[in-house]
């Protein structure tokens, strides 16, 4: 059985900005709508799923923002025209067949992660993630892939979308998914404001590779070959353990 979540906000935004100037006969704006709608309909078409929601943004963790008080300080308002869409999608999810889940606090990808780990845990389950959160990417695996329609991750350009199964976000990381919230530990997440130690992904990735994790660098510094790269561990550590 297939189980499709679908990040909310981040298709929200994606059509309103790449459909823009479109209204109905009252003036209102109807880009966000007409285009999340669209895909939305495609992606059925696409993965054929059983079951399905649609994983909506409802504040953030207070826990989250009193270890890093700038977390997403740095996003921007939504813009006006999208606010009354917002209202309509969500009216319009369940006659797409899909329900609207959304927790008080609670960001659209830690819901994500707990529906798709629960799920995973029953045989025959087959999760797909419908979103660009690189958070997400770490749970990619035997039961979970992520649906994508970016050209980058497309085999072929006649492709309309892939399935990125865990070799590809390998390939697309360069560590395994399970290791991708150790290089974000050390590149830190400009998107989500915040801050990294100086180190590039690819950096990041191959000390993840050479070490086998987090956990094994930090306790081994002394071991990187580069001075200015151990500096920078050194001095950001705490920095990182927070990340």
């Amino acid at each position: 059985m297939k189980l499709l979540l679908i990040d909310a906000h981040y298709y929200v935004y994606r059509s309103f900005f790449a459909i823009p100037n479109l209204s109905n006969s009252r003036g209102e704006p109807t880009n966000a709508i007409f285009g999340f709608t669209k895909t939305v309909r495609l992606m059925v078409k696409h993965l054929q799923p059983e079951l399905g929601a649609v994983v909506w943004d409802e504040g953030v963790p207070q826990k989250r923002v009193e270890l890093q008080p700038a977390y997403k300080e740095t996003r921007k308002e939504m813009p006006k025209p999208m606010i009354p869409q917002l209202e309509f999608i969500q009216k319009l999810t369940p006659l797409l067949g899909f329900r609207n889940i959304s927790l008080p606090d609670t960001e659209a990808d830690d819901l994500m992660g707990c529906y798709t780990i629960a799920a995973c845990k029953r045989a025959g389950m087959e999760v797909v993630l419908a979103t660009n959160d690189k958070d997400l990417y770490q749970l990619v695996g035997p039961c979970v892939k992520v649906y994508t329609t970016a050209k980058a991750d497309l085999a072929s350009p006649k492709d309309a979308f892939a399935l990125l199964s865990e070799d590809q976000v390998t390939a697309k990381w360069n560590v395994a998914p399970a290791l991708i919230g150790d290089v974000l530990a050390l590149t830190g997440d400009s998107v989500d404001n915040i801050p990294g130690v100086g180190l590039g992904r690819k950096t990041a990735a191959a000390l993840i590779r050479e070490f086998g994790g987090l956990e094994p660098l930090l306790n081994n510094i002394d071991k990187v070959k580069s001075v200015r790269t151990r500096e920078k561990l050194a001095n950001a550590r705490e920095q990182i353990l927070q990340n």
